[in-house]
């Protein structure tokens, strides 16, 4: 006997409404202050993107609880009860009932844990996402009753009842939730009126139009795909087993599926594209510049092992870049004489080494191991007294600042080495770290077995590192905490803008190791702040991370949509007055978590985080830290007027640097 149809029509409208419930009550939470100030384009984009996520995920939610209700409505057992309609209706209702313990038995069953698996994360925000969409449609539909129960009393003929209300049920909730936010937790990070001020807020109208047009477009495409979905559905439940919704569920499926495979394609293409522009010629440079302006000391000159070309964009700059010892006796016009010798008021000890081999300087990370540590060999860089190893940004950027100040603070006795591991920037080069770690891992290795065997005085090994370079340098070690550091003679290292997905950032700095020596570990905001840890200490931090306190990159990660970060709980850095000069210090109290939320708003502070026009210490932009940082870090000892000269010998080179390639 075959089983009784079922319509889809009584709630055909629930999921479409749901969603625009659990969507609306998002809004006002997306114009919370976050750690930069936002653009109107910034915010609309954050509501609308973050809002749109929400109503998706909310609809499809609804939808699989209705899918259920439509598969257990067709069972022999249901069919017994009432009519169809009234049976669907029913069982709809009652798995929107069920949905609220369950899934707020599975959130709590799961609390947060330091260092969880993103899994763990998602398995909560379901059991969240379940709950939340059960208390939409139990509400919109406890509304809807109200408003055909007035339409009666009114005798209206369904004008009344026909008032939308998805949208002001949502913003309803929005204030109850907030008004209850109001009063503090028991650890003082809920609360929302702590008498901190966030950023200045953008521009509501402007904002709102922006997002309109974000939720418009978004909403166009899913609205043709729910039309094409459902189409699809009750078609292939005419002949397949099954109901129309459960085969609408599994066209949305195949349309994301298709989503990605054809993001992938466009995504290969815009790589090579990319990689393409890295590895271009810059005019400004000139066609000599290799011959002409290279001593015997840098990669890429007349006696080089590793050629010219092969450096890359970003290694020819950082070679054009260096810090050189005297005064140039042909200086060309309106290039300030900015050498050692004139900055340090003394003549150089040496000349700077700096090696730098490209990703296309050899085929592959043994080769290009080999050519560098030959290159190394070539300059003398184990002569010099300190030994930078450096791991570059995704391009292969090296911070000019940080190695004209080692430079200028050691006099020219400073070598530099650098592999590059990619060509493309660092938020497009997640996907080569391995292949960093990997390859800085045997360099390192080497260089550190070079030096053992060595006859006389061994340079002093550091690591510096820079964002996504920070990242590399520490993966080199993974799950050996301090102590492989130490174990490999690694005697200081300085991490700037540590991104937030360092697993090994998070094992020093989380629950205690027997691998990590908390002591000789700092993450800090400023120079001041180093100090007052040193005093505290008794003892200088051999390991730094620079990491401003309002710099979205080192805050933002994935597992925001599924998780409440460390940096927006109990623990957060305390707000507090800084140096002047400095990068404002701690996280607000009244900044709190919002499952999809953050990570939008958080996705927009590490893009605003990023000034490269401007010089100051804020978000992403280390420079005026590092002569200081360089000279404590590394243990150089320069007098305050030697740092007050190098700090201002930094900042003139780059405004000239930028003023050249802005040329370009």
């Amino acid at each position: 006997m075959s089983r009784p149809a079922v319509t889809t029509s009584p709630h055909s409208d629930l999921g479409v409404q749901v969603g625009l419930v659990v969507a609306a009550a998002e809004v006002p939470g997306t114009f919370a202050p976050g750690l930069t100030p936002r653009s109107d384009v910034d915010q609309g984009l954050v509501t609308g993107l973050a809002t749109g996520l929400h109503y998706v995920l909310a609809l499809g939610t609804q939808d699989v609880l209705q899918a259920l209700a439509a598969e257990l409505a067709r069972t022999r057992v249901a069919s017994r009860w009432s009519d169809v309609t009234t049976r669907q209706r029913v069982l709809v209702l009652a798995a929107d009932l069920a949905a609220v313990p369950l899934g707020l038995t599975v959130q709590r069953a799961l609390p947060t844990r330091p260092g969880e698996a993103m899994v763990r994360g998602m398995a909560r925000q379901t059991g969240w996402r379940t709950a939340s969409t059960g208390v939409a449609a139990l509400s919109l539909e406890a509304v809807r009753a109200g408003l055909r129960l007035v339409d009666d009393r009114l005798d209206a003929g369904g004008r009344v009842s026909r008032v939308p209300v998805a949208v002001p049920l949502g913003l309803t909730i929005a204030v109850l939730l907030d008004r209850s936010r109001r009063v503090p937790a028991e650890d003082g990070t809920e609360g929302t009126e702590d008498g901190t001020e966030g950023p200045e807020s953008p521009p509501l109208a402007r904002s709102l139009l922006v997002a309109g047009g974000v939720q418009g477009g978004l909403a166009a495409v899913a609205y043709v795909e729910h039309l094409m979905a459902g189409a699809a559905g009750r078609r292939l439940a005419t002949v397949l087993p099954g109901g129309p919704l459960v085969w609408r569920l599994a066209t949305h499926a195949t349309s994301l599926g298709a989503l990605v495979g054809g993001t992938s394609l466009v995504w290969t293409r815009a790589m090579r594209s990319v990689e393409a522009g890295a590895a271009a010629d810059e005019p400004v440079l000139g066609d000599d510049v290799a011959t002409r302006w290279l001593g015997p000391t840098l990669s890429g000159g007349p006696d080089s092992l590793v050629p010219w070309t092969t450096l890359g964009k970003e290694g020819r700059r950082h070679m054009v870049t260096h810090v050189r010892p005297a005064p140039l006796a042909e200086r060309p016009p309106g290039v300030p004489d900015l050498s050692i010798e004139t900055v340090m008021g003394a003549p150089a000890v040496a000349a700077p080494v700096q090696v730098f081999v490209g990703l296309d300087s050899a085929p592959t990370p043994q080769e290009r191991v080999d050519l560098a540590l030959a290159e190394m060999e070539r300059t003398g860089a184990f002569d010099r007294s300190l030994l930078v190893l450096v791991s570059p940004t995704g391009l292969g950027y090296v911070n000019y600042v940080a190695m004209a100040a080692a430079q200028y603070l050691t006099r020219g006795d400073v070598a530099s080495v650098t592999l590059q591991y990619s060509n493309r920037p660092s938020p497009l080069s997640l996907g080569r770290v391995a292949r960093a770690r990997e390859q800085n891992r045997l360099l390192w290795l080497r260089v550190l077995e070079r030096l053992h065997h060595r006859e006389g005085p061994r340079p002093r090994v550091v690591l510096f590192g820079e964002s996504l370079g920070a990242h590399t340098s520490q993966d080199v070690f993974l799950h050996w905490g301090t102590l492989g550091l130490e174990a490999l003679g690694i005697d200081r290292a300085l991490w700037i803008g540590t991104p937030h997905g360092s697993g090994w950032m998070h094992e020093v700095t989380g629950p205690d190791r027997l691998d990590v020596d908390r002591r000789s570990i700092a993450v800090v905001n400023d120079l001041e702040q180093l100090h007052a840890v040193r005093d505290e200490r008794g003892v200088r931090p051999r390991y730094v991370l620079l990491s401003h306190d309002n710099d979205g990159v080192t805050r933002f990660g994935v597992d925001l949509l599924t998780t409440a970060p460390a940096w927006l709980g109990a623990g957060r850095p305390r707000v507090e007055p800084g140096p002047p000069g400095a990068s404002p210090r701690g996280i607000p109290a009244h900044l709190r978590w919002r499952p999809v939320t953050s990570f939008f708003q958080t996705l927009v502070d590490m893009k605003n985080a990023q000034r490269p026009a401007t010089w100051g210490a804020w978000g992403h932009d280390y420079r005026p830290d590092l002569p200081g940082f360089v000279n404590e870090v590394y243990g150089l000892r320069a007098t305050e007027e030697q740092l007050e000269r190098v700090s201002a010998a930094v900042h003139q080179r780059e405004t000239v640097r930028w003023e050249l390639y802005q040329e370009d």
